[in-house]
């Protein structure tokens, strides 16, 4: 089974690539010549996942799964959620977007948050969704130098380190994209 991966993150590509079974060929964006910017304009998590696929099987015929993922911080009434990569402006600099999110949070003592990734799977023209979600607290400071985005000031509930002190298989394990691709793979699993 050959199934698109509709982003231009690697770092994303790899961490889902070490997850799905080798049954299935895993193809990027690239490898099927999508190089425009894929639209992702819905006000929820979940609405941008099922645009991405979306576009991509009626732009370029291909069955699909397109993920998205918000950082939701409960004393910032779940922002940045949907903006997540887009924080501290359009730039998408993670360094920025931590900056913003720490200075925002300021001295509160709530630092309450989630990570949330909703998968979108186009199949044999079948919509399905998988969730997954990781509960813990954003950091005071950076921490650690593995994965990506928010990684160095998010820690999960009953943990000591961040996700970047952390091995990939660590937190494929516990993370929120690990959780909604077990989701997905069970779910191809039954075909």
């Amino acid at each position: 089974m050959k199934l698109v991966f509709a982003t231009n993150n690697n770092n994303k590509i790899k961490e889902v690539q070490s997850l799905i079974p080798s049954h299935i060929t895993l193809l990027s964006l690239e490898d099927i010549k999508c190089f425009e910017d894929i639209p992702e304009t819905q006000p929820t998590i979940e609405g941008n996942a099922l645009q991405k696929a979306n576009y991509v099987k009626d732009n370029y015929g291909f069955d699909c799964f397109a993920d998205d993922t918000g950082l939701e911080v409960e004393a910032l009434n779940g922002a940045p959620g949907v903006f997540s990569a887009r924080f501290a402006g359009p730039q998408r600099n993670a360094k920025d977007n931590m900056v913003k999110l720490l200075e925002d949070l300021g001295k509160s003592t709530n630092r309450t948050a989630n990570f949330k990734t909703v998968i979108a799977l186009s199949l044999q023209n079948k919509m399905e969704t998988f969730t997954g979600i990781c509960n813990g607290e954003i950091t005071k400071t950076q921490h650690g130098n593995s994965g990506f985005g928010y990684d160095p000031i998010f820690r999960p509930n009953g943990l000591q380190e961040t996700f970047a002190e952390m091995s990939l298989k660590q937190k494929n394990t516990i993370g929120h994209r690990g959780k909604a691709v077990s989701l997905l793979v069970e779910y191809l699993n039954t075909l």
